[in-house]
């Protein structure tokens, strides 16, 4: 029987990428496994370590519907460290190459943190909390050596463990605010997924002039009418700069989602104008994705 080349299939297989996510029991684990799937990982918790390199291959062969995976496991497998090091040199050697993230934290901020939840350590036995998380940090010492990034979250609150992680494995593209602009008429109720909302009828209604009424936000003649009025620029270019240190303020803490609501009577004008213009001129930013939505358009 001829043997294969010893380097067969250990090229780094494009497509997918693999990341498994271990450490100390009250480290984060939940909170990465969390931010993982923001950014758009796969992430299963504590699979059976033999199924592990099949799910990774059939996430391989999806085409494209799964390109990010990411295993979570702990201290629940009764032979950890060894089903965790097979599962390592398995995906290594089926050239998935992946990454180990290790989480960490002192012995005091783990006991507090599992006395505010009230649960037990996996280890502990009939011995302390103490006890249970010494033997869980003897357990996994080699592991934690061997680890691509070990995080330690003693000082660290969830966003900024999830600013860490965004960091290590966010593609550039996950890591952006995802922005709606709103447009919306008054008169159908606000709308109640949003996180700003600005009244917009400070600006003369093209509602009362006839050859404007029956055109939208979206045709140049109303929008040039809306956009030339007093205040409409300075409006604009104010919330602009606002919206840079809200974003920023909302991207520090975690917060990838943003709703802004910009509202007239109908629906139809005015907030539809100034929504299309303020789009544009926010997809200009590096960090946000922007997307513009018409609620009330076609109501009347």
């Amino acid at each position: 029987m001829t043997s294969a080349p010893e380097n067969e299939g250990s090229q780094d297989k494009p497509g997918i990428e693999v990341a498994v996510v271990t450490g100390l029991s009250g480290a984060g684990r939940s909170t990465a496994a969390k931010c993982l799937e923001d950014l758009g990982w796969f992430v299963v918790d504590n699979l059976p370590p033999e199924l592990i390199s099949t799910m990774v291959e059939l996430g391989a062969r999806s085409s494209s519907v799964i390109t990010r995976v990411a295993v979570v496991m702990d201290v629940r497998s009764r032979a950890f460290t060894e089903d965790l090091a097979s599962v390592i040199k398995d995906l290594d050697a089926r050239g998935y190459k992946p990454r180990v993230l290790f989480l960490e934290a002192t012995d005091a901020v783990l006991i507090r943190r599992f006395e505010a939840v009230r649960r037990g350590h996996p280890l502990q036995g009939d011995g302390r909390l103490a006890d249970g998380i010494g033997a869980e940090r003897a357990l996994l010492s080699r592991l934690r050596e061997e680890a691509d990034l070990v995080l330690d979250t003693t000082g660290l609150s969830v966003h900024q463990l999830r600013g860490k992680i965004e960091d290590a494995f966010g593609s550039e593209a996950s890591t952006r605010t995802r922005v709606t602009v709103l447009s919306f008429g008054y008169k159908y109720g606000l709308p109640m997924d949003a996180d700003l909302v600005m009244d917009v009828r400070f600006l003369p209604n093209p509602f009362w002039i006839p050859e404007l009424r029956d055109q939208t936000g979206q045709d140049s003649d109303v929008s040039n009418y809306v956009l030339s009025q007093e205040g409409a620029e300075e409006f604009l270019h104010r919330y602009h700069e606002l919206l840079r240190l809200v974003s920023a303020g909302y991207r520090r803490e975690g917060k990838r989602y943003l709703t802004l609501a910009l509202g007239c009577t109908g629906g139809k004008h005015r907030s539809v104008a100034l929504s299309e213009e303020l789009s544009h001129r926010l997809s200009s930013e590096d960090r946000l994705t922007v997307k513009v939505v018409h609620r009330d358009l076609g109501r009347e």
